[in-house]
């Protein structure tokens, strides 16, 4: 990722990962990428084995300028990923839905980041320092109060990473684009704002009497 100093603008890393199509949604920026990768709890990971194209759903975090993921040592997956495969990561937020005077101009709200990069596989110290991020990012607090893994648990899984050398971010949030005469018409437009709904706590039933939920229960807020 470059500056243009004279028009204080980003730019992109790279040709591919320049917006072509409504270019004016890009985001070049690490602080508008970095906020939509961390906000995320499920990505998707686009790969290729044997020739045949393959896209898998996971959990991520991100520290600093590499993005993390993790699974089962058994992984097909990241068995291929971490032989330095070329990798396609991707999130998406869906933040509403545009109506439109006109039924070909409807759209949505979104925030999305798509990166380009080769996987590594973690060594066993970095996997182990890691992973306490990944589980506190989830609720602040939750790897010191849980059970820490056993030996054989760190050993079934393996933390992959990524650097993020080659990433953009697409963020749509405006109102619909209409045609002057589908201005004049009566036709109702608009957005709908969407978001997560965050439920109470549910107790495992398995509980034992007089255990109460810890702080980061109490205190959880997933705002997306």
């Amino acid at each position: 990722m470059t500056i243009n100093k004279d028009t204080l603008h980003v730019e992109p890393a790279s040709e591919r990962t320049r917006l072509k199509r409504y270019h004016w949604l890009a985001k070049y920026d690490r602080d508008t990428i970095n906020a939509i990768i961390d906000v995320g709890i499920v990505c998707q990971v686009g790969y290729v084995i044997d020739g045949a194209p393959y896209v898998t759903p996971t959990n991520h975090w991100r520290i600093d300028d590499y993005l993390y993921w993790h699974g089962s040592s058994a992984s097909r997956m990241l068995k291929a990923q971490q032989s330095g495969i070329p990798v396609c990561f991707t999130v998406t937020h869906l933040d509403g839905i545009v109506f439109s005077r006109a039924a070909f101009n409807h759209n949505v709200n979104f925030r999305s980041v798509i990166a380009f990069g080769n996987a590594e596989l973690c060594s066993e110290e970095v996997k182990r320092e890691a992973l306490p991020v990944f589980v506190d990012r989830l609720a602040p607090g939750l790897w010191d109060y849980a059970r820490k893994p056993t030996d054989q648990e760190w050993k079934a899984t393996k933390v992959i990473r990524m650097k993020l050398n080659e990433v953009s971010a697409k963020v749509s949030d405006g109102l619909p684009d209409e045609e002057p005469d589908d201005l004049k018409t009566d036709l109702w437009a608009g957005s709908i704002g969407l978001r997560l709904e965050q439920l109470k706590p549910v107790p495992d039933p398995k509980l034992r009497e007089g255990i109460r939920a810890p702080s980061f229960v109490e205190d959880f807020r997933y705002l997306k």
